[in-house]
């Protein structure tokens, strides 16, 4: 059973994401797609300042098994990236809602959140 907190949103692509108290949004990859990924070897993260679009491809993640395209969850610009993640890729599979953070965002319009699922809704999917 995938682990699926109740405070983050996610998408059908299985990134979740957390509105932080400055109103960015952090993205990661769900546990359960990091567990259907294998041992992850290569994260490829977007640059800083680069706008994105929700369900674009903005991200690589690459695996023994698999790489796997990155999608925004939501419209903005790319404010961080997790750069622990170049020389530690394997964050993503022990820690996919802590340490493993792809990039944050600053949203051009909030209310795509809403657009996410929930954890329920989330966990059901799977």
């Amino acid at each position: 059973m995938s682990n699926t907190p109740a405070e983050l949103r996610y998408a059908s692509s299985h990134e979740w994401t957390r509105q932080e108290a400055d109103g960015t949004i952090t993205v990661g990859i769900t546990d359960h797609a990091q567990d259907l990924l294998g041992d992850v070897v290569f994260v490829e993260l977007p640059e800083v300042g680069r706008a994105v679009n929700a369900g674009q491809e903005c991200a690589v993640v690459e695996s023994v098994k698999a790489a796997s395209d990155i999608y925004a969850p939501v419209t903005g610009e790319v404010i961080a990236v997790n750069d622990a993640l170049t020389d530690s890729p394997e964050l993503v599979n022990s820690e996919p809602y802590a340490g493993a953070w792809f990039f944050r965002v600053r949203p051009t319009d909030p209310a795509e959140l809403d657009k996410l699922m929930d954890a329920d809704a989330y966990s059901a999917s799977i």
